[in-house]
């Protein structure tokens, strides 16, 4: 038994620990080997476009996204720069395709009302311009239309509570798409009357 014990102990001696490869140093970034003469000018920028081309892709970016995923990947400004101001001229990066297309997609397939799609732009870094032209292929009667269709939707899943609480909750919903107080409120009671639902007292909006 001890033989046994002893050649247990030689086995787990025998292998690498849990650490190894702990105490590797880090990678260096592509500024930091730059800096170093490792990376010419030409092979930062080489790698930053296969970089780019690779994200692009996997999804759409905006301009700002690439500039902030290039950052937290360690490559210079200057290097993402001239990068995306070359993929800009082909094409590639293009805001404003971009931006039309988070339009269609979040307002189609989403329900997203114009003020979160908006939002959501801004966070991605599209300027408020660009923002604006694509935000023009939703219009008020889309809005609208949009919103009663996802009011159907909500009041549908809350069939058994008591009148108010569907109100609450489906005009709770609404807000969260971006679609103000006003047209969600108007939204909701006619899914509820549609249903058959007494809405004669209820007010005319949330206020």
């Amino acid at each position: 038994m001890e033989a046994e014990g002893g050649r247990g102990v030689g086995k787990r001696r025998g292998r690498p620990g849990r650490g190894a490869g702990a105490d590797r140093a880090p990678r260096r970034s592509v500024a930091e080997r730059l800096e170093e003469g490792e990376l010419s000018a030409d092979e930062a920028v080489d790698l930053a476009r296969e970089t780019v081309l690779r994200t692009l892709t996997a999804a759409p970016k905006s301009r700002r996204e690439l500039e902030q995923s290039l950052a937290r990947k360690g490559y210079p400004e200057h290097v993402a720069a001239q990068v995306l101001d070359r993929l800009d001229e082909v094409g590639l990066v293009d805001d404003a395709g971009y931006a039309q297309m988070v339009v269609r997609t979040r307002h189609a397939e989403r329900g997203l009302a114009r003020r979160a799609i908006a939002v959501e732009l801004r966070r991605r870094g599209i300027d408020d311009d660009t923002a604006a032209d694509a935000l023009d292929q939703v219009d008020d009667e889309d809005e609208r239309a949009a919103a009663e269709r996802l009011a159907h939707k909500l009041v549908a899943r809350t069939r058994g509570l008591d009148r108010d609480a569907r109100v609450r909750r489906a005009a709770s919903a609404l807000a969260r798409k971006g679609y103000g107080p006003g047209l969600a409120f108007a939204a909701v009671k006619g899914a509820l009357a549609a249903e058959g639902e007494d809405t004669d007292d209820l007010p005319e909006d949330l206020g």
